[in-house]
């Protein structure tokens, strides 16, 4: 539901031939799921709140299953469970317009997952003890940092489409912005390499993939502001995109720096060509709290570009 998985790659020095055959190899596979998943999302957040939340509940149950996995627990029993189950009751609460609420529940199920999981482990430790060979427990925070990780966004989207005058606009605005800067930074750090933007999180992100993102971020918001609010002035606009497009690419790092952490290449292989929903909704997670915080800061009923 964003753009193309791991934005901002440059290319090795390879042989012009080689190398520009390696660069496009899995373009295909993206664009194929792109275009079933982009429509569908955007329908989603066309046709209402109601569609848009039962959307999200299935996304966010994937993305906990995600989580649970790479932590090495298991989504059907304890203490994994606890993840699902605290994110979608985080979510319904936003869904009855309490995200405040809905925090509460994030921030007490973050603390008991974490302490299931050191329970858990404790369970585990004293359960491999008489083996000669036993590997050591997983943190039991990690499993914790995907309730508030996924858990926040959820509610940041909910609140964000629950606005009845402008949730639809603004919503579309955020994920347009999203997209668009991943696919420029896709395509512009594939064309044109060059230095690297942090190699020790992920070698392949460029500087000039983070210029193509941001230039394809501001031509996305802009274009969805005047299509909403003909009028719409563009120095407020741009603001607001550059913030979007910013904190999807850190989200987009963040999300490199979590599969080195866990040591794996994808978050699952649910989606061909781009991995699994944590890939792809990388810049999502980062940029809907941004986008949230604003809209409250603006107040209800006002697109996120509309300051005056």
């Amino acid at each position: 539901m964003s753009g193309p998985r791991d934005t901002l790659n440059g290319t090795a020095a390879t042989p012009p031939a080689v190398g520009d055959a390696k660069r496009w190899t899995d373009l295909r596979q993206r664009i194929l799921s792109a275009a079933v998943l982009g429509p569908a999302a955007i329908a989603c957040i066309w046709f209402g709140a109601e569609a848009f939340a039962a959307m999200l509940a299935l996304a966010m149950a994937l993305l906990a299953w995600e989580w649970v996995h790479l932590c090495g627990h298991r989504a059907r029993v304890f203490p994994g469970m606890a993840v699902p189950l605290v994110v979608l009751a985080a979510g319904a609460c936003a869904v009855q317009d309490q995200p405040r609420i809905g925090l509460l529940v994030l921030l007490g199920g973050f603390a008991a997952s974490w302490a299931a999981s050191a329970l858990a482990a404790t369970w585990s430790a004293r359960a491999l003890a008489a083996r000669p060979v036993a590997a050591p427990a997983p943190p039991a925070w990690r499993l914790a940092v995907g309730v508030l990780y996924i858990g926040i966004a959820g509610i940041a989207l909910i609140a964000l489409r629950h606005d009845t005058e402008a949730g639809r606009a603004n919503v579309l605005f955020l994920f347009l912005v999203v997209w668009a800067s991943d696919i420029g930074a896709y395509l512009a750090g594939r064309h044109f390499g060059g230095p690297k933007l942090a190699p020790a999180i992920s070698p392949n992100k460029t500087w000039s993939g983070a210029a193509g993102g941001l230039a394809s971020a501001l031509l996305a918001g802009g274009a969805c502001a005047l299509a909403f609010t003909p009028g719409a002035a563009l120095p407020a606009v741009a603001v607001v995109a550059a913030l979007v497009s910013i904190a999807s690419m850190a989200g987009d790092l963040a999300e490199s720096a979590i599969k080195r952490h866990f040591k794996v290449k994808d978050s699952s292989s649910l989606i061909p060509g781009h991995g699994g929903l944590l890939d792809r909704l990388d810049g999502v997670l980062a940029a809907a709290p941004v986008a949230a915080l604003l809209s409250v800061a603006l107040g209800q009923a006002r697109p996120l570009w509309i300051w005056g």
